[in-house]
């Protein structure tokens, strides 16, 4: 019977993690054992759970009948654990977060340091991607993203407070180009834009002119999935940028960029940590959830209106 739910456990995790290398990293063994586990299970149940390729793993029909039938059995599970764990004096085990693009920053060096050496017996495993995430189905504690796109199922903490798009370029590129005044003038300029995935649509810059939100579809030179690379391209003069206010504020301290538009740019909300209400918050994400609150006591901007910045993901 235990080897039974081993290999049940074994198969979920291969399930939610899409790989033998990566379940094996969260069961911590090998993807070896993985595999050796998976074919028993196949072998004793007589079907095929899994298609195996040289990069990826996907569920059969059968496996995805299973995986949806041993699910809510695995929720309880953790859910039982977790209670077990609440009797501790402190918090431990793996705290699994998925991460918007965009949200990391808020995760600093300091924050995530103080929060590991605040609680020794607790191990992190952040996930960051743009693309929108089961965390349920995907075995995650938690994720982080903008407060607009969390389902109204979820329980939201906020992380960032607001946020503010604002339109950059360099010194190097305003020599060459005017300056717009209008957001409808950026149809004459270069742009580095961004999109979630390579295989979804440039961000349509938002702003808002007299009371009325607008975009617009600018001239994109460069698309990427990088914010990190829109910033460095930009401060290189090869057009302009919309980036999160935080991001570029030291470099618009230095004069290596310069900010235009801005009483077009209005605040919205930002960023949540979130999780399902019908989950038990375990010892670990509450002790992460009273730390991210603690680290943003402070540092609070004034509300605004929604927008659909990049480093969101898009349905």
């Amino acid at each position: 019977m235990s080897d039974d739910l081993n290999a049940m456990a074994v198969f979920a995790a291969v399930a939610e993690a899409r790989g033998f290398r990566a379940a094996g990293d969260r069961l911590g063994v090998s993807a070896s054992a993985v595999s050796q586990s998976l074919r028993k299970l196949e072998e004793g149940l007589g079907v095929i759970l899994v298609r195996r390729t040289t990069r990826s793993v996907h569920l059969t029909e059968a496996g995805e009948r299973l995986y949806a039938s041993v699910r809510p059995a695995l929720e309880e599970v953790r859910a039982a654990v977790a209670a077990i764990g609440e009797l501790g004096d402190e918090p431990r085990g793996t705290l699994r977060l998925v991460v918007s693009g965009g949200a990391e920053g808020f995760l600093r060096e300091t924050v995530i340091g103080a929060f590991l050496a605040a609680h020794p017996h607790i191990r992190l495993d952040l996930a960051v991607t743009n693309e929108i995430t089961d965390i349920v189905g995907r075995g995650y504690d938690a994720g982080i993203q903008l407060g607009e796109i969390i389902d109204r199922d979820m329980i939201a903490v906020p992380v960032s407070g607001d946020l503010r798009l604002v339109v950059v370029g360099s010194p190097s590129y305003f020599a060459t180009h005017r300056k717009p005044k209008q957001p409808r003038e950026l149809v004459e300029h270069e742009c580095i834009n961004w999109h979630p995935t390579p295989d979804a649509r440039a961000y349509r810059w938002e702003f808002t002119e007299k009371g009325r939100e607008i975009s617009v579809a600018v001239p994109t030179r460069v698309l990427t999935t990088d914010p990190v690379l829109i910033a460095r391209l930009a401060r290189g003069g090869v057009g302009l940028a919309m980036l999160y206010e935080h991001q570029a504020r030291e470099d618009i301290e230095r004069g290596e960029l310069v900010e235009v538009l801005r009483e077009f740019s209005t605040p919205f909300p930002g960023f949540y940590l979130y999780y399902p209400k019908r989950r038990h918050a375990s010892p670990a994400l509450r002790a992460f959830i009273g730390h991210l609150r603690g680290a943003r006591d402070g540092a609070r901007a004034p509300r605004g209106r929604r927008r659909q910045p990049p480093g969101r993901s898009t349905r």
